[in-house]
Order: C-alpha cells, then structure tokens, then sequence
C-alpha cells in the first residue's frame, strides 16, 4: 500500500513538473509591420526608385510585393540583380490595402527648425528610432536605426519616394514635397519589431514642415537606461528551473522506491521448544 502511495504521488510529480518545463519556454512571436504603394501613373504602372543598397528582398518587405513579381514584371535575372537610380516596376492597377499595425500612432510635430521649403512646397522628416525601453516614446538618448527604410506616397501620385535609414540623429528629410495627402511608412531592419504604428497618413499643406517618428525594438533587448527597469526575457531560466526539478523528482523516484519498494527478507517461523522427559 505504501509504495503505490509513493509511487503515484511521483508520477503525478513529474507530469506537473514537465508540463511546467515546456509551459515556461513559449515566447511570443515578433509582429512584422504591414506597407502601403504608391499610387500608379497615367499608364497604369507603381514605380519604384532603386536606391542606394536596395535589394529585391528589401523592396519586397518596404512594398509588400513577392520577389518572384519584381523578376516577373522587370525581367531580372534569378540573383535579382539590382542598380541604384533605375526605375522599377512593382505592380499594376493600384495599391492593396493594408491593415496598419496596432499600436500608438506616431506624432506628427511641425514647427521644428530645417531648411525652408519653396513656396507652394513642404518638408517632410521621417525618423526611425531605436526604441530601447520599448515605451514608445523617444527620448534624446535613443538613436536611429541603420539599414531600415522610410517612404513618403502620395495618395494621388503627385510624389513618390523611399530612401534608406542610417546611424545617428538626425532623420531622413523630404524637400519640395507638394500639398496633398500623403502614406509614409517605416520599415525596420532585420532583428527589430515595430513598437509604434508603423504607417500614417498625413495632410500635407505648402509651406509647412513635419517630423514624423516611428520607433522599433531588438527582438534580444535587455539595455537599461537610467531611471529605467530591465524587462528580461525570464522563459530560458524557468525551462533551466523545471528541468533541474524533474531531474531531482525522478532521483527522488528511483531512491524512494529503493528504500521502500523492497520486502523484507522471510523469517523461518521458531520452533517450539523441546520437551525434556
């Protein structure tokens, strides 16, 4: 009776225990941020300007349009060999809707200083930041992000463009921009998730200039900025955990079962004494 009890209890032991091990180390997934395209020509045609350090993956996540597409509609070769300032064609008829990403919406903030626009034109200045605490908002010490991707699309074909991010403060401006309503999006690099809305649409009125600013994230953050807390990736260390409590309950197991599961060695019953006549 004893051991079935012991035994049991073990078993029920390691069920809670493995279930707990494999619990601790799910993770969400990263959520990617979804693009608007410009609007066609007169001719029907979505053009793209090849930038410096495009590739056809690159234009693919930036526009949402297949690599196999891009090779298809421009007649590239199979390693989507690409060269900066061509014009490439990246679909037909008009752009597909996109669901933006859920999250704060970015803040447009005209007023800062840059250069003047032209009368009749505006200025456009979109930021990408690396948003280390991940609050969304950018504070003086966050930086922007390298090898990302900002575009500015009129709603009405009246301008087009996107153009690379690089290192340091100061974001990517947009002179000569005429008035009218306009799509910007960011795109970060590869090992970054969108901590902000990462498309906005904007009103865009001739002699004005705007500041646009998207922020993402390091999918492995674990940097502190000062007065801050950590927010730690805690899965691996629970897994760790389980795994070290289900090694102990099986020794447990296997000791337990040593020391009580045995039977007593058999006693030869005593004889009676002897009687002496």
């Amino acid at each position: 009776m004893k051991r079935t009890f012991i035994l049991s209890s073990l078993f029920l032991t390691f069920l809670l225990l493995a279930s707990f091990a494999l619990t601790a180390q799910a993770s969400p997934s990263a959520q990617l941020p979804q693009y608007t395209t410009p609007t066609p020509g007169a001719d029907g045609q979505i053009i793209y300007i090849v930038q410096e350090g495009d590739t056809c993956l690159r234009i693919q996540l930036l526009m949402g349009v297949p690599v196999a597409q891009l090779r298809a509609l421009n007649k590239l070769d199979e390693n989507c060999t690409l060269s900066a300032g061509i014009p490439l064609v990246i679909g037909i008829g008009g752009p597909a809707g996109q669901a933006p990403t859920a999250g704060p919406a970015p803040t447009a903030t005209p007023g800062v200083p840059t250069p003047t626009p032209l009368p009749g034109f505006a200025s456009v200045c979109i930021l990408l930041y690396d948003d280390v605490n991940g609050d969304s908002l950018r504070q003086d010490i966050e930086l922007t992000i390298a090898d990302g991707a900002v575009s500015l699309s009129g709603a009405s074909g009246q301008f087009s463009e996107a153009r690379p991010t690089i290192a340091g403060s100061d974001p990517v401006c947009f002179e000569n921009v005429p008035k009218g309503n306009y799509n910007i999006s960011a795109a970060a690099p590869e090992g970054y998730y969108p901590t902000t809305q990462q498309t906005y649409t904007l009103e865009v009125l001739p002699g004005s200039e705007y500041y646009v600013d998207f922020g993402a994230q390091k999918s492995d953050n674990v940097i502190d900025l000062p007065g801050e807390t950590v927010t730690e990736n805690r899965s691996g260390v629970l897994g760790i955990v389980g795994g070290v409590l289900l090694l102990l309950g099986l020794g447990l197991g296997i000791y337990s079962w040593r020391v009580f599961g045995r039977k007593p060695p058999m006693q030869e019953t005593p004889r009676p004494p002897g009687i002496v006549r």
